[in-house]
């Protein structure tokens, strides 16, 4: 079991940054990958981006998030993060980490075991 708590979510102008957190307990973090997804009211949970187990040597990134968001792990804090950079009024949503056991960082929400509650990011134009 792992319970996952993000956090770093709220209103920033356009063209500004935020830093998700996304801090895990319970089972060693290390042999889960771990993925952001993120949700606007009425719409289907998208993917944003993915790092896989252990290393965190490979991610991977939506096409309208690449060159703007970074994800990145820090297992020894059990934690990962999202860096949101050049955020637009489009990116607005809920923002949701995940965790795959062993996984490779899968771009599909089915895949993942574990999600956290949400946290609000609202870019204003």
């Amino acid at each position: 079991q792992v319970h996952l708590v993000e956090s770093g979510g709220g209103l920033v102008q356009a063209g500004g940054s935020l830093r998700l957190s996304c801090a895990a307990s319970g089972r060693d973090f290390r042999t889960y990958a771990m993925g952001w997804f993120r949700q606007v009211p009425g719409k289907e949970r998208e993917f944003v981006a993915a790092i896989n187990w252990s290393s965190g040597s490979r991610v991977s990134y939506a096409d309208s998030v690449k060159g703007r968001f970074t994800i990145s792990r820090d297992n020894a804090k059990s934690t990962v993060y999202l860096q949101m950079n050049s955020l637009k009024p489009e990116d607005t949503a809920i923002y949701y980490c995940a965790a795959d056991l062993l996984g490779a960082g899968s771009l599909v929400g089915a895949d993942y075991d574990y999600w956290g509650q949400g946290t609000q990011v609202t870019v204003s134009s």
